[in-house]
């Protein structure tokens, strides 16, 4: 490395190490490569799964298990429920303070913010399985379609043209461009209620394995299962996936009417999200539940 270069490197690790706090510090057109790890802005994903080793040194109580499981179903639900089905699809309808709840509750996952998830989802259906799809199977491979695409420094930024219906809240462009503060939060509250043992399990191995059962969707669900309707791309229905991800497996459904709050489109298809948001509608919460066309349904 020559000296001319020396601070052109510190500059761009400074800029990064900035990104890790501060979402909007860099300009987007000096971020385009969406083919190309940011290795550097890779390191806390990195770092996240090394703390699952910490489970050999703290050990395990039914206490610390309990709560990775409930912060697991609480936030898988807050992704499939709040930033997959309200803030990318709008598929139904609530107040602008259940609106911020739900959306700290979902960045809570540590899936960046609701309106950077909105938006790259929104792109995704656009493009479902095309060359410009950056997370598709048929054209990445399964690893960079299941986590590689989000170390691409051209995938970092919001892209707020996507989402106008959302930018004009300005609490809700605060929880984008700070998305590590409900995550840093949420772990140093753990921290200090049960220590070591419960920031591991109930932050760091819970985060890891929602984030994975998340990819999923964008892996395996373009791979795995079966194809109810013709949607021009690779969606598939698949049980398991929907077991583990609360309905989210039924995605040849949802690519077939991507508007309906529900899913398992039948009574079998077993929806968990669904019966959650039924729940919140039932309470007063949210209302207009979308659901999917007649048509849909006919002759199965």
């Amino acid at each position: 490395m020559t000296k001319a270069n020396i601070p052109k490197r510190i500059s761009k690790l400074l800029r990064s190490f900035v990104l890790w706090f501060d979402s909007s510090a860099v300009d987007r057109e000096q971020m385009t490569d969406t083919t190309v790890v940011d290795w550097f802005r890779v390191l806390p994903f990195v770092g996240m799964h090394l703390a699952c080793l910490g489970v050999l040194w703290v050990g395990w109580s039914w206490m610390a298990v309990g709560v990775a499981v409930s912060l697991y179903a609480v936030r898988m639900f807050a992704i499939t429920g709040f930033y997959h089905r309200y803030f990318s699809h709008r598929s139904y309808k609530t107040s602008r303070a259940a609106q911020f709840v739900f959306a700290v509750i979902g960045a809570s996952s540590a899936q960046r913010g609701p309106l950077w998830w909105a938006a790259h989802h929104r792109h995704h259906h656009r493009h479902s399985d095309t060359e410009h799809d950056v997370h598709s199977p048929r054209h990445h491979g399964f690893w960079w379609a299941h986590m590689g695409w989000i170390t691409a420094p051209g995938n970092f930024p919001t892209a707020f043209e996507r989402v106008p219906d959302l930018t004009k809240y300005p609490e809700l462009r605060f929880l984008d461009r700070f998305d590590v503060l409900v995550p840093i939060a949420l772990a140093v509250t753990l921290f200090f209620v049960g220590g070591a043992q419960l920031l591991v399990w109930g932050f760091f191995v819970s985060t890891v394995v929602l984030f994975h059962c998340t990819c999923f969707i964008n892996s395996l669900a373009h791979q795995l299962g079966t194809q109810r309707y013709e949607t021009g791309d690779d969606s598939r229905n698949s049980l398991l996936l929907a077991l583990l991800t609360f309905g989210e497996g039924w995605h040849n459904n949802h690519h077939k009417y991507p508007g309906s709050a529900r899913q398992g489109f039948f009574w079998w298809e077993i929806d968990l999200t669904y019966y959650g948001l039924a729940l919140l509608q039932r309470l007063g919460v949210i209302s207009d539940l979308r659901q999917p066309p007649a048509r849909l349904l006919d002759g199965n």
